[in-house]
């Protein structure tokens, strides 16, 4: 049941993977995250919805990540998924699979 209602999600409004790299020191985002999407929006047509994402998940990591190496990364993963989700639902009202990667270099 599970396996169908991800399969009939993915079908209906696409993914989007979001790919962070986190400077272990400062636990803070090194340059930007990468976002990919299947399904969701056509990334070369979507420039600045993908740019305010980006920001998006700057703000995201910048306030949810804490600089003594003790951060909670399942924390900051579920509050990408659902800052995010909720964001791309205003302005696409679609629900596309988020899958946020983070890795702390």
């Amino acid at each position: 049941e599970v396996v169908l209602r991800d399969r009939t999600q993915l079908a209906q409004d696409g993914m989007l993977v979001i790919v962070a790299m986190i400077d272990g020191e400062s636990g803070l985002l090194k340059g930007e995250a990468e976002v990919h999407s299947r399904g969701f929006v056509y990334l070369k047509e979507s420039k600045d919805f993908i740019r305010e994402i980006n920001v998006l998940v700057k703000d995201i990591i910048s306030k949810t990540s804490s600089k003594d190496r003790t951060t909670n990364w399942a924390y900051v993963k579920e509050n990408l998924r659902d800052k995010i989700g909720e964001f791309i639902f205003k302005r696409t009202e679609r629900r596309p699979m988020i899958l946020p990667f983070i890795v702390e270099i």
